[in-house]
């Protein structure tokens, strides 16, 4: 059985966004059970959690004996065994762990930038000397996926972990109209959330926070 841990309770600023989310989806596209091991800040400092997790982060993936971590690392592993999100062409397969790079490498440092500045730091001044940079750049490259796109629904010819993995960095800016101002970039962003993959995923993911928020939160 796959085990992946995910937090019992974040703040609603990362519900929806915490990274186990990717790897839920990737398991619903893919068809694959699992189960989730709920964890909280004692459990990530812990001597245990830290031989599975290095830097005490979610999600770990557990599947007879392996055990992985870093999100894109979970994807890309689930994604080899599934032709959903992963063709089996070889210029496609390629062409797709390219994407997943691209998403997580070209795109993601930029928007999760601006997400610290704006979410946890806006009120610091060198934050706010930052910030109209952050933004350029943000935009500079939510204008070169705007071009790439052009008429085509997903990255590539289909739906692929490219997008599943590019639409979860979008979803980062949801705090601000980044995304929105980009219509053709929204309307994708939505058809990958529109996906009843996504959809199980999310609300999997939301269903603990609701369980054992704290009073008053």
């Amino acid at each position: 059985m796959i085990t992946v841990t995910a937090f019992r309770w974040v703040p609603p600023l990362a519900q929806g966004l915490v990274r186990d989310h990717r790897v839920r989806w990737a398991l619903e596209e893919a068809g694959l059970a699992y189960e989730e091991r709920l964890i909280g800040p004692a459990d990530q400092a812990s001597a245990d959690y830290r031989r599975l997790q290095p830097f005490g982060q979610v999600p770990v993936y557990e599947e007879d004996g392996l055990t992985l971590f870093e999100s894109g690392a979970i994807v890309l592993h689930i994604a080899e065994a599934s032709e959903v999100l992963m063709p089996s062409d070889p210029a496609a397969r390629a062409r797709t762990i390219t994407w997943m790079f691209a998403a997580l490498n070209s795109v993601e440092p930029h928007i999760q930038s601006l997400a610290l500045i704006d979410l946890f730091y806006k009120n610091e001044e060198w934050a706010k000397q930052r910030r109209p940079g952050a933004v350029q750049m943000v935009e500079k490259r939510l204008d070169d996926l705007v071009a790439w796109l052009g008429a085509r629904d997903w990255l590539e010819d289909r739906f692929t972990a490219g997008d599943l993995l590019m639409a979860s960095v979008l979803s980062i800016l949801r705090h601000t109209n980044l995304v929105a101002a980009r219509p053709a970039l929204e309307a994708y962003r939505l058809r990958c959330e529109a996906r009843p993959a996504f959809q199980k995923a999310l609300a999997d993911q939301l269903a603990p926070f609701a369980k054992n928020a704290p009073p008053g939160a």
